[in-house]
C-alpha cells in the first residue's frame, strides 16, 4: 500500500469561476408608461385590430375627451368666479313725482351684464350664446355656457310675453326674451348685480326703499306733517299720477298693498274709495 507524503501533495489553487455580467437596469424602462385611448387605438389601428376593437377604443376616447373637457371648464369657471367682476344697475324704470320723489326701480341691462362678462370669459377659453324657443303663448331661453374644449352648461327661464304698456306683439316677444337672457346669464355664470333687484316684484329692495321713503316723510317738519296725516290724499294729485301707479299694479311690479303702502308712505291717508280704485287694477284685463 502506497502512502503519500507530505511532498507528494501538490497544492493546486481553484481557479476562480469566471465573473458573471448583470445587465444594468434601464431606468426608462422600468417607469410606467402613461397611454392615452388615443395611444391605445393608434397601437390597435397598427396591429390591424378588427373593427368592433376599434370602435370600442373609440368609443373609449370619446369618454376620456369628454372627462378632459369637463375639467377644464370647472378650472376656467373657477379661475373666471375669482376675477373682480362688478355689473352696475343702471338702467331707472319709473317717473318722478311733483314733489320730485322717483316712484320704480332700477336694474342692469342686458348689455351692462354682457359687458362685465364677455371679456373676462374669453381670457379663460370661456363663450356664452342663447338658444330662444316660442311655443303655446310661452317664451323659454336657453343660455349655453361652453369652454374651448367642448364641454357646457345650460339655464333654461321660461316667460310670458311682455304685454304691458302699449307694445305690439314683437316688442312684446322682444323685452321678455331680452329679460330672460339677461338672468339667465346671471344664472348660469353665478354673477349678480350690485344691489341686487327682484325688479319691484315685492323684495328686500323694495322693502328698503319703500322704509326710507317713510323715514324720510316722517323727517318732514311737524306742522306739515299733521296737516297731512289729518287730511286725506289730495284727489287732484292722485287723479294726475293714477295712470301711472296703475300701469306698475297691472305689470305686477308692484302689488296694490305695496302701491298703497308707498303712497301712504308721503304723509297722507288714502281714502277708501282710493284704495279700492287701487286694488281694482289688479283684476283689469
Amino acid at each position: 500500500m502506497n502512502s503519500a507524503t507530505f511532498a507528494d501533495v501538490v497544492d493546486v489553487e481553484a481557479a476562480e469561476a469566471p465573473a458573471v455580467s448583470v445587465p444594468a437596469l434601464n431606468a426608462s424602462r422600468t417607469a410606467i408608461a402613461v397611454a392615452t385611448p388615443a395611444d391605445l387605438l393608434r397601437i390597435a389601428v397598427e396591429n390591424g385590430a378588427d373593427l368592433d376593437r376599434l370602435e370600442k377604443l373609440m368609443q373609449l376616447q370619446e369618454r376620456w375627451e369628454a372627462h378632459e373637457a369637463r375639467k377644464a371648464f370647472v378650472t376656467a369657471m373657477a379661475a373666471f368666479k375669482r376675477e373682480p367682476i362688478e355689473i352696475y344697475k343702471r338702467k331707472q324704470v319709473g317717473y318722478k313725482t311733483k314733489e320730485g320723489d322717483f316712484v320704480g326701480y332700477k336694474h342692469a341691462e342686458l348689455s351692462d351684464v354682457t359687458d362685465a362678462i364677455a371679456p373676462v370669459m374669453a381670457r379663460h377659453g370661456l363663450s356664452f350664446d342663447w338658444d330662444i324657443h316660442q311655443a303655446s303663448g310661452s317664451i323659454t331661453v336657453d343660455c349655453i355656457v361652453t369652454h374651448v374644449l367642448g364641454h357646457s352648461k345650460k339655464v333654461t327661464m321660461t316667460g310670458a310675453p311682455d304685454t304691458s304698456g302699449k307694445k305690439n306683439l314683437i316688442q312684446q316677444a322682444a323685452s321678455t326674451i331680452t329679460y330672460l337672457q339677461r338672468y339667465t346669464l346671471l344664472a348660469v355664470t353665478g354673477m349678480s348685480t350690485k344691489d341686487e333687484d327682484d325688479d319691484g316684484a315685492g323684495g328686500a329692495d323694495e322693502q328698503s326703499e319703500d322704509t326710507a321713503q317713510a323715514q324720510r316723510a316722517n323727517e318732514r317738519p311737524a306742522a306739515r306733517a299733521a296737516q297731512s296725516q289729518s287730511a286725506p290724499y289730495d284727489q287732484k294729485k292722485f287723479d294726475a299720477n293714477k295712470d301711472q301707479w296703475r300701469e306698475f299694479v297691472k305689470s305686477g311690479r308692484k302689488t296694490p298693498a305695496q302701491m298703497i303702502k308707498f303712497i301712504e308712505s308721503k304723509g297722507a291717508k288714502l281714502t277708501e274709495d282710493q284704495q279700492l280704485t287701487i286694488d281694482s287694477w289688479a283684476h283689469e284685463d
